[in-house]
């Protein structure tokens, strides 16, 4: 918005109270049959959608339908960039562009408030997630973020994580770690069932919870965060060989997933780290900013963090080909581990002649809250969101007539499509907004829009007023701009995929 209304959002005045969204009345259906044909094009769309501009008065006992009005959505917007002036600095376009938008709100140092745009949006990448992880046959857990410093004595990270790891002591004077992984704790439980079988296996546990991280000097946002979400899997397999074929088989999902997403992603090799193994790949988005210096060879055959290279290699040791180089956003990060941990906490199955053995482990990280501000940061511009589609937290806005302007009866029509849209097409009903802030004109609220990011706005402008009526909807993935009529713009609507 140029400037909030009296009371309205800004990012130094509370919001209006929220009460929800407004319940409306569902319009009278369209006349059908010979009277229809007759009355023809605007004028029988008049006589149609007259009740549609009341706010009440239907029969009694009446369907009634909710709207989604931008103007009750709690989603304080700042779109002008009056940001840095209240204790934080937006260092990444993904920061500021989140912040504007009412997506995050910051809190306190590398923690963030998640508003109800980037909930939907987050759900949305988790369901995504879901489904790949079940596909490999991942089964979903959820362990305790407060992890008992025993476990991790045990693994020898209590010391090793250093000052990384969230330390905290409870009444009793016990240790306990805040987690920012979950080895020492699935492994523990794995090894708590005695009498694990072959059959068992392989055994895929996968949780989608917040990790905790005391990050030096946290910056870019949900980049690089003190407490964000992850999905982290943890593998048990009965041979080195098929935990290896595990390790392949989760690494295309992983490839998979950013292929739905429409995100240009890089399998890169890595070091361990503290995670420790033998085996370790990052999944990387080239970009200026990241954190992380790649080399790649140009034909695909070699790629890796440049902390994995002995010296200054230059060349593809495949192909011989130059390799060049540039930055990342590390997204995911895979490990085979072997029996680091089973054989620590006494992870074992039994084989079909009855004797135990220890169970080869792998773990996948994805960065749940990083994939959300990393494809914002790759894929919009300065100043307008660019979603995944898949994860946009809204697909359509529609866009109503300035009050007042010869072509408000259009408000009216428009109504009808949103209504007759969600009628149709149920599943898509909380994905559509209608923008209500009708005191603006239409170009400064499709110009809102464009910031936001909705893949689709459908505006009723000056050539709904012909008959029949057209309609503007801009796509914005593609950056085209169609002119359509009710039936037009309900068929293009009709191929939106939500998860």
């Amino acid at each position: 918005m140029t400037e909030p209304p009296p009371g309205g959002h800004s990012r130094f005045r509370p919001p209006p109270p929220f009460c929800g969204l407004r319940p409306q009345p569902l319009p009278a259906p369209l006349p059908s049959g010979p009277a229809a044909a007759m009355s023809g094009g605007l004028r029988g769309w008049r006589a149609a959608a007259g009740p549609l501009l009341q706010a009440s008065g239907a029969p009694h006992g009446a369907r009634r339908r909710r709207r989604l009005l931008l103007s009750q959505l709690f989603q304080p917007l700042n779109l002008q960039g009056e940001g840095g002036e209240a204790g934080w600095e937006a260092g990444s376009r993904s920061h500021r562009l989140m912040v504007q938008g009412g997506l995050i709100h910051p809190g306190s140092t590398g923690c963030y408030c998640y508003l109800p745009p980037a909930v939907r949006a987050m759900e949305k990448l988790v369901r995504l997630i879901d489904g790949e992880m079940e596909a490999v046959g991942g089964q979903k857990v959820n362990m305790p973020s407060l992890s008992s410093a025993e476990l991790w004595r045990a693994s020898g990270r209590w010391e090793n994580m250093g000052p990384e790891l969230f330390r905290l002591a409870d009444r009793h004077g016990k240790d306990y770690c805040l987690g920012p992984t979950h080895e020492e704790a699935v492994t523990e439980l794995v090894a708590a069932q005695s009498n694990l079988s072959y059959k068992q296996l392989p055994l895929r546990l996968y949780q989608v919870t917040r990790k905790f991280r005391d990050e030096p000097k946290p910056r870019f946002g949900l980049l690089r965060s003190r407490e964000f979400y992850m999905k982290d899997m943890y593998t048990f397999d009965a041979s080195e060989e098929a935990a290896r074929q595990t390790y392949e088989l989760v690494c295309g999902a992983y490839r998979g997933l950013f292929e739905r997403l429409g995100l240009r992603c890089v399998q890169v090799r890595a070091a361990t780290g503290n995670i420790g193994g033998t085996t370790s790949h990052e999944f990387q988005l080239p970009a200026d900013i990241g954190e992380d210096r790649l080399v790649l060879c140009p034909d695909g055959h070699f790629a890796a963090n440049v902390e994995m290279l002995n010296g200054e290699q230059t060349t593809c040791p495949t192909c011989g080909e130059k390799l060049t180089q540039t930055r990342g956003i590390e997204v995911g990060h895979t490990f085979y581990l072997g029996t680091k941990y089973s054989a620590v906490y006494n992870a074992i199955y039994y084989s079909p002649d009855s004797k135990p053995h220890l169970a080869e482990m792998g773990c996948y990280g994805l960065g749940v809250t990083r994939i959300l501000a990393a494809s914002i940061e790759v894929l919009s511009t300065e100043d307008s969101i660019r979603w995944p589609s898949l994860i946009a937290p809204y697909q359509v806005c529609f866009i109503p007539p300035k009050k007042g302007s010869k072509e408000e009866l259009g408000a009216a029509l428009l109504e009808h499509i949103y209504d007759d849209f969600v009628e149709a097409h149920p599943h898509l009903a909380g994905d559509v907004v209608l923008d209500d802030r009708t005191q603006m004109t239409i170009g400064k609220r499709l110009k809102d829009a464009k910031k936001l990011g909705y893949p689709y706005v459908v505006i009723a402008g000056k050539r709904v007023c012909e008959d029949p009526p057209v309609f503007e909807v801009w796509d914005q993935n593609s950056g085209e701009v169609l002119y359509l009529t009710k039936e037009g713009v309900i068929e293009l609507l009709s191929k939106v995929q939500v998860l």
